[in-house]
């Protein structure tokens, strides 16, 4: 959809863009062999400079180009682009104070590979790994993960971010990412009605009793979390592409949904305290976790 666009040239706007793929000229080598698009010949000329410019700056991969020049609601028209370059990151934060609660799990997801990064084993690793990617999506990354990641690790993220936290509403999908998840088909398997809360548990028992299946159920739950972060931004471009008054502009195929290497022990789960929330001020009789682990839902 990227080559289809024309509002990050100056002087071009939605309507102005609309006008163009009316008449035909629905790409940039469209634009570059039209003789005539309605302008002057010196407007024409400076436009064509910048579309040449644009061509250059994909060719160079620098998504930063099209990110300062498109509003961020946009972003998604260079997702397909840039695709190979992309994170799909999951924070796990125990509540939404990155002053008093260290971030404990992190994941990358890179259309492949699933690397965990744990607190006090391999955590400080993402300082460097972030380094291969020039795109991250997330969910609620601008208001969770990225303040923990920068408050726990000195990390301020440099690359372009789509948070999908801010697009899923607006395209119809309620009740958050397991929401989302839920609406396009995504099944947790073992996993399946724990959120924030269940994580919480499940760090406080790893960190306080050292229990290792504790952690791996978390790190299962935090790899959840970011490959599914694919499948949804996809659906998002899809979706997007769609309400466009474009034709012939393919659509991605929903990726295929990897193994997690994780597993959650049922067992761990069912013994959490889910009773604890009430000291800490949590709902946790309005929580799903908290009649699953006991086998009502």
């Amino acid at each position: 959809m990227l080559q289809n666009t024309f509002i990050h040239i100056p002087g071009i706007g939605i309507k102005s863009e609309q006008a163009f793929w009316e008449k035909g000229i629905r790409s940039w080598d469209d634009f570059l062999a039209a003789e005539d698009i309605g302008s002057s010949k010196k407007k024409t000329e400076k436009m064509k400079i910048s579309i040449k410019e644009s061509q250059e700056q994909l060719q160079s991969g620098n998504v930063h180009y099209f990110a300062e020049r498109l509003p961020q609601k946009e972003y998604w028209r260079f997702f397909s682009e840039f695709r190979d370059k992309t994170a799909y990151l999951d924070g796990f934060a125990t509540d939404l104070d990155p002053w008093m609660h260290p971030i404990p799990v992190i994941t990358i997801f890179n259309g492949k590979d699933i690397t965990s990064y744990v607190r006090g084993k391999n955590l400080d690793d993402i300082l460097e790994d972030i380094k291969k990617y020039s795109l991250i999506v997330t969910h609620s990354g601008t208001r969770v993960a990225f303040p923990f990641i920068a408050m726990n690790l000195g990390l301020a993220i440099k690359q372009v971010h789509i948070d999908l936290q801010y697009i899923l509403p607006k395209l119809g999908y309620k009740g958050g990412l397991l929401g989302a998840e839920k609406a396009v088909g995504i099944d947790r398997k073992e996993l399946s009605g724990l959120d924030g809360y269940g994580g919480l548990l499940l760090w406080e028992e790893y960190r306080d009793k050292k229990n290792e299946k504790a952690l791996e159920a978390l790190m299962a739950m935090s790899a959840y979390d970011a490959v599914s972060l694919e499948t949804l931004m996809v659906h998002v471009y899809n979706c997007k592409v769609k309400q466009m008054p474009l034709e012939g502009i393919g659509l991605l195929p929903i990726p295929d949904y990897p193994e997690i290497p994780f597993k959650a022990d049922i067992e761990t789960i069912n013994n959490l305290d889910w009773m604890s929330l009430m000291e800490k001020g949590k709902p946790y009789t309005d929580h799903p976790g908290f009649y699953y682990s006991r086998g009502i839902i």
